[in-house]
């Protein structure tokens, strides 16, 4: 009996998201590109009240939820307190010592994080961090997204 296996080798996505708030905390927009091949998908949305930190946690959220299928991803953000939290082993711990931060405070944003730690689980997930505000096009343009969602809904 000659048994068959069917490796479906999981699509490349490369993802770019970012965040804004106006105040903070204060009106909010996330915004996020997803590019697979040559195809690119723009993605944005508005919050009324929140924080810098949760329009960033949001939009890699919202990019990771809007891929149909388990992928391999290259996230990109301009965002230290996600991108660190993923690389340098932050959520890992977080999670070890029961939601409490190395100072045994809570953490903040447990339920963006809660998500985030599923959203890993079904797609491969490597985090890279950007310079924001610089000569990225494709940071610059999720910026000019995020702070559109917020102004288009003031």
């Amino acid at each position: 009996m000659v048994e068959l296996f069917f490796s479906m080798e999981k699509k490349k996505i490369t993802v770019y998201t970012d965040g804004a708030c106006s105040g903070n905390p204060g009106k909010g927009g996330w915004g996020a590109l997803l590019m697979y091949g040559d195809s690119v998908r723009e993605i944005s949305g508005f919050s009324p009240a929140t924080t810098n930190n949760r329009m960033e946690l949001g939009a890699a959220i919202e990019a990771l939820e809007a891929l149909k299928e388990p992928c391999m991803v290259d996230l990109y953000s301009d965002s230290s307190y996600l991108v660190n939290a993923i690389n340098e082993g932050w959520l890992k711990r977080w999670v070890m010592n029961n939601w409490k931060t190395a100072a045994k405070k809570n953490v903040e944003n447990i339920d963006l994080w809660q998500k985030i730690l599923k959203l890993i689980k079904i797609h491969d997930v490597t985090f890279h961090k950007v310079k924001g505000h610089s000569d990225n096009p494709y940071n610059n343009r999720c910026d000019k997204l995020a702070r559109d969602a917020i102004k288009n809904n003031s």
